[in-house]
């Protein structure tokens, strides 16, 4: 009788269980959507229409003193409708470089300080024009000591340092070196040292292109230079001076300008070598981060998308560049000083605890 009994109390159990579990979830999934059905309409209910959009201003006295008892309380009213934002006219761009002053420096809030380079001993190379020479100008204005210029261009290198000089009245030297001549590097990296002490910043913006030239027909010879400027050259810069940060025990930091192209592939252009190139100097980076870290010395990419630069001012590209404007979401090329912040902010002691990134501005060009 009582295995009868407990056969009669499993019964409906296994019956329970010898149905597919579909079924078995039905009952509980009927639930949960009449639960979310529920639910569901509870939210299309709730959507929230204010009228009007409570407002707190607090500001200080007449004695610039700050008091949680002079705050203004008043009241927007909302209107219907999305209106859209007014068009702003855009400044017109000045040439003035301004330096920051101590004085200035001493009084500003420590984040702002943190993101200035005051007092740092800086080199850029490629510095005698386009995106290498705005980042120098960049630097002068977020308070380096002093600036070192490395290019291979004699006149627009001295004319460059010579201009920097008169529009900040900040040390500024010209060295005509060829990335390209490790010894020559050296020499010159020495002699930035006895002038002005060990270099705590550099900016490696020099490099070349070739565009527009199939693979199979690519001269070995064009290839192996484009390599020798855009990757050894950058090596050869890295080495140098992080040898001398590392003497003088510095905190440094190395800025190696890549491309996005070292990323992907653009389009339409052909240009293989130069692709490499950047993308062999953006794991030369993550290399060099890892290798130095404890030296104290960081190392980042910067990976610009297409610039609006004056190499890239010709009516042979004009074709081109409205394909490039095209694939970039905010449909335009980025003006040439557009790296200057990144740039500084690399530099600085705000991104001390940032190493080995490779930071891409291309006005969205890689996000498709």
């Amino acid at each position: 009788m009582a295995a009868v009994a407990r056969s009669s109390r499993l019964a409906p159990r296994l019956a329970a269980l010898s149905r597919p579990a579909f079924a078995r979830a039905g009952a509980s999934s009927v639930a949960q959507r009449a639960a979310f059905s529920v639910s569901a309409g509870r939210m299309k209910s709730e959507v929230i229409k204010e009228m009007e959009v409570p407002v707190t201003v607090y500001s200080s006295d007449a004695k610039g003193t700050a008091s949680s008892n002079s705050a203004d309380h008043f009241s927007i009213p909302v209107k219907a409708g999305a209106a859209a934002p007014a068009a702003q006219t855009a400044d017109a761009p000045e040439d003035a470089v301004t330096p920051l002053q101590d004085k200035v420096f001493r009084q500003m809030p420590r984040t702002m300080q943190k993101m200035s380079i005051m007092g740092k001993v800086v080199i850029v190379t490629g510095g005698a024009r386009g995106l290498g020479n705005h980042m120098a100008r960049a630097c002068a204005e977020a308070g380096a000591k002093a600036i070192a210029i490395f290019d291979a261009n004699q006149d627009l290198g001295d004319e460059s340092a010579a201009e920097l000089h008169q529009k900040t009245g900040l040390p500024v030297s010209f060295f005509k070196v060829d990335v390209r001549d490790g010894n020559a590097i050296n020499a010159a990296v020495q002699n930035v040292v006895d002038l002005y002490g060990a270099p705590d910043v550099l900016v490696n913006s020099a490099g070349i292109a070739d565009s527009n030239i199939k693979a199979e027909t690519y001269d070995p010879a064009m290839f192996r230079r484009l390599i020798d400027i855009n990757l050894n050259g950058s090596f050869l810069m890295a080495q140098a001076v992080g040898r001398t940060m590392m003497a003088a025990g510095k905190h440094g930091s190395i800025v190696l300008v890549a491309s996005m192209s070292g990323s992907i592939v653009n389009y339409p252009q052909e240009q293989s070598c130069y692709n490499a190139s950047k993308a062999g100097v953006i794991q030369l980076g993550r290399s060099l981060a890892a290798e130095w870290a404890k030296y104290n010395i960081r190392v980042n990419c910067i990976s610009p998308g297409y610039m609006d630069t004056a190499l890239n001012r010709v009516p042979a590209l004009d074709a081109q560049k409205k394909i490039w404007k095209s694939l970039t979401p905010q449909d335009r090329l980025g003006a040439v000083d557009d790296l200057n912040g990144l740039c500084v902010f690399l530099a600085s002691d705000a991104s001390g605890f940032m190493t080995g990134s490779n930071v891409l501005i291309d006005g969205g060009y890689t996000l498709y």
